[in-house]
């Protein structure tokens, strides 16, 4: 399968096209994955990443249609270590700079009828850090090309990982992911609402300060600090470690959500679940942003990052208990990390009407 045509452009918003951003729990038609083929993403460690991605793979694929951006060279890489989840597996041949689909990927949304849509924001690496990107650039469109989607272009500089949404109108994001010079320049908080509003159907809006887990170099995105497991539950990231740099910006976030109260209807607040980080984990002298929020949700199930901690249990235990019916699943990331991301920087889902 190929993306090599541009899907066709809406002149008007996913808004005023009736179409609408689903929560990440709402069935999938498939999610979708970019094989690793840039050594520069896990400098000195490419070697061992194509295993474990292909482990998570396998897993998500226990679940669900796995769509994975791979030329036919890397098919071939990939194919064996896939085994019988190959079977899964649609290798599309779509070009990209790095893995990291979540960020440059569409944001998909349902429409009419069910019919298939997405955003495609504009993107320039987390503020231009990792260039080249221009493949990256061209990759939403193309995606939503393959899966016979309406594309609604955006001028937003945004990734995906920096908003989070609960299908009812209630997004989180973080100033530092979005509000930055380096991506939006000039653009004000009532600027970006607005726009959320007319593209994302957003009627209340969460916001987050700092720059996120130390390592973090998306500038803080909110998939790595808090997530929403339902309409009005989130968790969100905590450090028990009282010398950990990242305690007292985790507690204030928990804070923040906990003293939220809606624009709408003041009665209307957040429940939240404190969601442990786990230990400090170094590589080359650099932190890595280990973070169980950076779990996916899969069609009956949730899969959740482990990264050789004491804590891997009780995050699958306490996700388990706040997604009752879904088989809550680890799976490695502790060498994917490396790459500064986990499974949902690794991957966008597509929802789609349920059959």
């Amino acid at each position: 399968m190929t993306g090599s045509e541009i899907s066709g452009e809406s002149q008007c918003t996913p808004q005023a096209a009736g179409f609408r951003w689903p929560a990440e729990w709402e069935h999938h038609v498939a999610t979708w994955l970019a094989w690793p083929r840039n050594p520069r993403t896990w400098p000195g460690k490419f070697a061992r990443i194509a295993p474990q991605y292909a482990r998570f793979v396998r897993t998500v694929a226990q679940f669900e249609p796995v769509r994975l951006l791979c030329s036919p060279q890397w098919w071939d890489v990939a194919r064996p270590l896939l085994g019988e989840a190959a079977t899964a597996v649609t290798p599309i041949d779509i070009d990209f700079n790095d893995s990291w689909v979540r960020d440059y990927g569409p944001t998909f949304l349902l429409g009419p009828d069910g019919a298939p849509g997405g955003i495609d924001w504009r993107y320039n690496a987390w503020g231009g850090k990792y260039p080249p990107y221009e493949l990256d650039q061209q990759a939403a469109s193309r995606m939503l090309q393959c899966a016979a989607g309406r594309r609604f272009a955006c001028d937003l500089t945004l990734e995906g990982g920096a908003i989070e949404g609960n299908g009812e109108g209630w997004m989180m994001s973080t100033t530092g992911s979005v509000l930055d010079d380096q991506r939006n320049p000039g653009w004000s908080r009532q600027r970006v609402e607005s726009l959320w509003s007319e593209y994302l159907g957003a009627t209340e809006f969460i916001w987050l300060p700092g720059d996120g887990l130390a390592g973090d170099d998306t500038d803080g995105h909110i998939d790595q600090l808090a997530r929403f497991v339902s309409p009005r539950h989130v968790v969100a990231a905590v450090s028990r470690d009282e010398f950990d740099e990242n305690r007292p910006s985790l507690d204030a976030n928990v804070e923040r959500l906990r003293q939220w109260r809606s624009q709408g209807d003041s009665q209307q607040q957040l429940d939240v679940t404190a969601l442990p980080t786990p230990r400090r984990r170094w590589c080359q002298a650099r932190r890595l942003p280990c973070s169980y929020c950076n779990f996916i949700f899969v069609n009956g199930g949730a899969i959740v990052p482990q990264f050789d901690d004491p804590a891997d249990r009780e995050a699958i235990a306490l996700l388990k208990e706040l997604l009752p019916g879904r088989d809550v699943v680890g799976a490695p990331a502790v060498d994917l990390v490396w790459g500064l991301g986990a499974f949902h920087c690794l991957s966008q889902q597509q929802v789609g009407p349920s059959r």
